[in-house]
């Protein structure tokens, strides 16, 4: 354990994190998406939301304000205007960390594409359908003196 670090990100998945430099990608997915298959680097979060863990990823990690859009969500399969509630899950926790971009919608083969060059796949838990997200990691910005 360690003091103001949210318990659910262990070992693996900080050294994933502070390992990423500005521009990777990483990608959080639900227990249906075929992490194992797709991912160059695997970090299992098995028994974890992907709401939840989103949350506690956003307390550590910059999202990339360089590009228009630093978070990508699958779209729905035959309803790509739909967003599931999932997505709108994901799309507060972002605003309330302060990302103020879009969510854009990637068509399922896009967004496999998109993960399988991710820097990682954090498969999670969750159950919900299309919970699935690519962030883009942004900078720390060093205060002014």
């Amino acid at each position: 354990m360690l003091k103001g670090i949210d318990p659910l990100l262990g070992p693996d998945l900080l050294s994933i994190l502070r390992a990423m430099g500005h521009g990777d990608e990483i990608a959080i997915v639900d227990a249906n998406f075929p992490a194992a298959t797709l991912a160059s680097r695997l970090c299992r979060c098995d028994g974890i939301g992907a709401e939840r863990l989103l949350g506690a990823i956003l307390t550590v990690l910059p999202l990339d304000d360089f590009v228009p859009s630093a978070a990508f969500r699958m779209a729905v399969i035959g309803s790509p205007d739909d967003v599931p509630p999932v997505a709108r899950a994901f799309a507060g926790l972002l605003r309330d960390a302060g990302y103020d971009g879009p969510v854009e919608a990637l068509e399922r083969g896009q967004f496999y594409e998109r993960a399988s060059r991710a820097f990682a796949v954090v498969a999670t838990g969750e159950r919900q359908l299309y919970g699935n997200l690519i962030l883009t990691k942004g900078v720390v910005r060093t205060p002014d003196p």
